[in-house]
């Protein structure tokens, strides 16, 4: 697969989110048309860990040739046409290392060296990551150990540190405030109170900017613990001043509550990056508000509407600022790619395209500033814009 152009690799790593696909289409007409060649990395980082260096070997299922037949097609459309996985090649299970890599017989192995011969066979002269803090960790790595590489920030929860927005933020933002409202109607005809699950493992904007925009009474959010009664007081309140006998409370999914120690998890099972599995939260919020509506209701129990979002909220096509966003972001990586500037991350710092070193993706963690946006005593935002960046949140 070697080439005398200079070649640029694209991948997709983590979750799929709205947005990818125009991403990967503004890289791939533009590069072609300056003169490199490009191909796509399949399933993320999976792609480089099952790549084979044997002769005639079969590597369509790990690296595609693109053109821009291919991506205009795709761009239009919402997930990634690359696909996408949670492989961590640095930390692959003993029964995940393909059968062609031999020397690692470890419960865990760090399969980088062969990553890197794979990527000097497929002829790759940069590389391009899209994903968050995970996928980006190891562009990191590769960054440290040579590789040219410029990095394109992607997450639903909008928590990647160094830059104010990640791409399918909008569109997450965009859909719960949608689904929120659709989900009033059986809320309000049964006089009941909505718990709403969402994204956010860390961080809290999934439920802070909905609630917001209006699409909820109250929020929580994985950067304060809350203690569920005072939680069932303020929606027994909101509920009975509202005509319609209901009232609504967006809870992300790594919320803590005070009668609960930690996270909420639907299982033990972890992936390569030690993360368990989010859930199930909404389900305690919502069984102990029913449980304490008594209290404060005089004696009468308010029952629940419980829904989790989940994958609603990152599929189909995307919003208009993840149309635009992710352009913006390939033509940025085509920038700094053109001025030989590697070990970046594209990103938007108070409202401008920026960019800042890849090495900002590990420092620090992108949380709400509790004590700017969040009114811990009545559990909703607090709404003070003036000088705030867009989204309220930055990089900082």
């Amino acid at each position: 697969m070697a080439s005398n152009r200079p070649t640029i690799a694209i991948l997709t790593g983590g979750g799929d989110v709205p947005g990818l696909n125009p991403a990967i289409r503004a890289i791939t007409v533009r590069a072609l048309r300056e003169g490199h060649r490009v191909v796509g990395i399949r399933r993320g980082w999976a792609g480089l860990v099952d790549y084979s260096r044997e002769a005639d070997a079969d590597n369509s299922d790990c690296v595609q040739e693109l053109s821009e037949a291919i991506v205009n097609r795709a761009g239009r459309t919402g997930g990634t046409f690359l696909h996408t996985s949670r492989t961590q090649p640095s930390q692959l299970p003993r029964e995940r290392v393909p059968e062609q890599l031999t020397g690692y017989g470890d419960p865990v192995n760090d399969v980088t060296k062969d990553v890197l011969l794979n990527l000097e066979h497929i002829g790759v002269d940069i590389l391009i990551p899209i994903g968050g803090d995970d996928t980006l960790s190891y562009g990191k790595r590769l960054h440290d150990e040579g590789v040219n590489v410029v990095a394109i920030p992607k997450t639903m929860d909008n928590d990647v540190y160094g830059t104010d927005y990640c791409i399918g933020f909008s569109t997450c933002v965009t859909r719960t405030i949608e689904l929120t409202h659709r989900l009033r109607t059986t809320a309000g005809s049964h006089e009941r109170f909505l718990v709403i699950e969402v994204f956010g493992r860390y961080a809290g904007f999934t439920a802070l900017l909905p609630t917001m925009a209006g699409a909820a009474d109250r929020c929580l959010i994985p950067e304060h613990a809350v203690d569920v009664e005072h939680l069932t007081e303020l929606m027994v309140y909101d509920h009975n001043r509202n005509p319609s006998r209901y009232s609504v409370v967006l809870v992300s999914e790594g919320a803590s509550l005070t009668s609960h120690q930690g996270m909420s998890f639907e299982s033990e099972e972890t992936d390569m990056f030690g993360h368990r599995k989010l859930g199930g939260v909404g389900d305690r919020v919502a069984a102990a508000l029913k449980e304490y509506s008594p209290r404060h209701n005089h004696g009468r129990r308010i029952d629940v509407v419980n829904q989790r979002l989940g994958y609603l909220v990152r599929s189909g096509e995307p919003d208009a600022l993840d149309s635009i966003v992710p352009m913006a972001f390939g033509n940025l990586a085509l920038d700094l790619i053109d001025r030989k500037q590697f070990g970046r991350l594209v990103s938007i710092h108070r409202g401008s395209y920026d960019n800042v070193p890849i090495s900002s993706v590990t420092s620090d963690k992108k949380v709400v500033a509790v004590e700017k946006y969040y009114n811990t005593d009545r559990l909703r935002p607090i709404y003070e814009f003036d000088g705030a960046p867009l989204f309220i949140m930055t990089s900082d």
